[in-house]
């Protein structure tokens, strides 16, 4: 190890107790026809990386759209059963939109729904729960549709428009799309309008606010006043 390593390449903690990074890369999906698999995840439109063979070994890899994970497949590179896949996460900012989209490409997949109450009825042990189409107050989180591939691995699209708070770091801040950014600014505005209201003024500063208030917000700490 060299002196010229950083503490991340070390793997040191970081002041106040953060550990180091970690990000999830890749997720190995079993199947049982790799290239039937491959002109599946291809239809998706999903970004093909590499299909490589060497030693008895297959590995294609595929990544969704504005995913920072992959999906690998391919020959004697899984050990779980072909189809053994289950609820793969994908968040949407629009359930309708990527339901309606999978449907133009020509892929089987189940109509939008939301839970009664909470989220549970995304599983399938609370189906019963489950109301057609999206969330009515369009809640975060809230609102689901689902597709398999050929194999029966399962996808779960989930609409998140705003993160919980506490689910990002405390010293980073970040929106997926104009609609998260824009619902932020409003919540901050009104926010900001109260505020105003306490001191009784303007607030010259009210972009240093704002920006105090969406950090904040979104790193679940404690809010501006």
């Amino acid at each position: 190890m060299t002196t010229a390593q950083t503490d991340s390449e070390q793997g040191r903690q970081e002041p106040g107790g953060r550990t180091l990074d970690m990000h999830l890369e890749v997720v190995v999906i079993p199947v049982s026809d790799v290239d039937r698999a491959k002109d599946f995840y291809a239809s998706l439109g999903w970004r093909f990386d590499v299909d490589r063979k060497w030693d008895g070994l297959r590995l294609v890899q595929f990544t969704p759209p504005g995913s920072g994970c992959s999906i690998q497949f391919g020959e004697n590179v899984s050990s779980i059963p072909p189809g053994g896949g289950d609820d793969l996460y994908l968040t949407v900012v629009d359930a309708s939109v990527a339901h309606d989209d999978l449907v133009q490409k020509g892929i089987a997949v189940e109509d939008v729904y939301h839970c009664d109450s909470g989220t549970s009825c995304r599983f399938d042990s609370a189906a019963a729960g489950r109301v057609a189409g999206v969330s009515p107050d369009r809640a975060s989180y809230g609102s689901f549709c689902r597709f398999s591939d050929p194999d029966g691995n399962r996808w779960l699209l989930q609409e998140v428009t705003a993160r919980a708070p506490g689910r990002m770091p405390a010293d980073e801040t970040s929106f997926g799309s104009v609609r998260f950014l824009a619902d932020a600014m409003r919540r901050a505005s009104k926010a900001h309008g109260e505020h105003e209201a306490r001191i009784g003024a303007a607030d010259e500063n009210w972009p240093d606010w704002y920006a105090q208030y969406m950090v904040s917000e979104q790193a679940g700490t404690e809010l501006p006043s």
